[in-house]
C-alpha cells in the first residue's frame, strides 16, 4: 500500500515536490491518538521521512561546491496543512496535517532529541500509517538516538507549555478552553506528558507514550486544577534533576553509530555509496582527532 502522501497526491489534494510520494519511507500518527487521550482520528497529524535524490544528499555528484557559486537549494521538509478528505472517516471527513523530512533533516533532530521528532519514532504500532524496509531499519534502531541530553530539550518544551497555560489573548478552540476550565487543559496536559517521558528515557532509555494517558485523560477533562499541575512539574522537576545526574544512559548521543544506520539506510534506498561517501580508516579518524585536541589546546595557551 502507498503513502498517504502517494494517496492523497493521486486524488489531487496535495502538491509535494515531484520526488516525495514515492520515496516517502515512514508515516506514522502523532498527537492525541498517540498519546491515548483520544480516539478521536477526524484530525490526522501525520509525521514522516523521505529519501531525496542522490544529488540533494550528496551534493559534489553534480559538481557543486559548498559555499562556492550559486548553491542548489537544500530539501529539508515538506508541510501542508489543513487536508481535508470528505471520502473518509465514513463519510464524516478528514483533515490531515503533513510534515514529512528529509532522512538527513530527521536524523539530526532525532540525534538532538528533539521531542516531536522523537515521539515520532516511539508511536504506538497502529499509529504507522506507511513503512518500509527503511523505515523498520530505523525504528528498530530508534533507542539508539536517546541520551542525557534530552532531559534539557524536554524540560524547555514542557515549560513552554506551562506558559502557555495561560496565554494571552486565546483564540478559538484555545479560548474555549480557558473559558470552560479557566486555563488551558491541552497545553496542561502537554506539561504532564513531556516530563514523563523525560523520565523514562532518563530511566530506561525506552518510552511508552501511553503510559500515563489515564492521568493525561483526566487533565484534558479538566478534572486536576490548575494549581495541582503546577505543584506537580515543580515537584518532578526537583526529581528528574536527580535522575539526571544518576541515569546511566549514554550522555550525548553515539554520532559515529547514528551515522553508520544513517548510511545504511542510504545504501538500502541507492545502491552501492562508493562514490558517495570516504570511510576513512582507523588510523586517519585517529590522527584527525589528535590533530583537534591538538588545536583545542593551542587555543587555550
Amino acid at each position: 500500500m502507498g503513502s498517504v502522501v502517494q494517496t492523497l497526491t493521486q486524488k489531487g489534494l496535495v502538491r509535494p515536490p515531484g520526488f516525495l510520494p514515492q520515496n516517502v519511507h515512514y508515516e506514522t500518527m502523532m498527537g492525541s491518538v498517540a498519546y491515548g487521550v483520544s480516539s478521536d482520528t477526524s484530525d490526522c497529524d501525520v509525521y514522516g521521512f523521505c529519501i531525496p535524490s542522490k544529488e540533494l544528499i550528496f551534493p559534489h555528484l553534480a559538481g557543486e561546491i559548498e559555499g562556492f557559486g550559486r548553491q542548489k537549494k537544500r530539501f529539508d521538509q515538506w508541510q501542508q496543512h489543513h487536508v481535508h478528505v470528505e471520502s473518509e472517516n465514513k463519510g464524516q471527513g478528514k483533515e490531515y496535517d503533513l510534515s514529512i523530512y528529509n532522512i538527513v533533516k530527521y536524523f539530526s533532530l532525532c540525534m538532538e532529541n528533539n521531542p516531536n521528532m522523537i515521539d515520532s519514532l516511539f508511536t504506538p504500532q497502529f499509529c504507522v500509517l506507511h513503512i518500509t524496509k527503511i523505515g523498520n531499519m530505523v525504528r528498530e534502531n530508534r533507542k539508539l538516538f536517546l541520551h542525557k541530553g534530552s532531559w534539557h530539550k524536554f524540560k524547555g518544551y514542557a515549560y513552554s507549555q506551562l506558559h502557555k497555560m495561560r496565554t494571552k489573548d486565546p483564540k478559538g478552540k484555545r479560548l474555549e478552553l480557558r473559558e470552560k476550565f479557566g486555563f488551558d487543559v491541552k497545553f496542561a496536559y502537554h506539561v504532564v506528558r513531556l516530563l514523563d517521558e523525560a523520565e523514562q528515557i532518563l530511566e530506561y532509555g525506552d518510552i511508552d507514550l501511553q503510559r500515563s494517558r489515564e492521568h493525561l485523560k483526566e487533565i484534558r477533562r479538566g478534572e486536576i486544577p490548575e494549581e495541582e499541575i503546577r505543584r506537580w512539574a515543580t515537584e518532578k522537576e526537583l526529581q528528574l534533576e536527580k535522575l539526571y545526574h544518576e541515569s546511566k544512559l549514554q550522555h550525548s548521543p553515539d554520532e559515529g553509530k547514528i551515522k553508520a544506520l544513517l548510511l545504511s539506510c542510504l545504501e538500502e534506498h541507492y545502491g552501492s555509496l562508493d562514490k558517495c561517501v570516504v570511510n576513512p580508516d582507523a588510523a586517519t579518524v585517529a590522527l584527525r582527532q589528535i590533530a583537534e585536541i591538538v588545536e583545542r589546546i593551542q587555543k587555550q595557551m
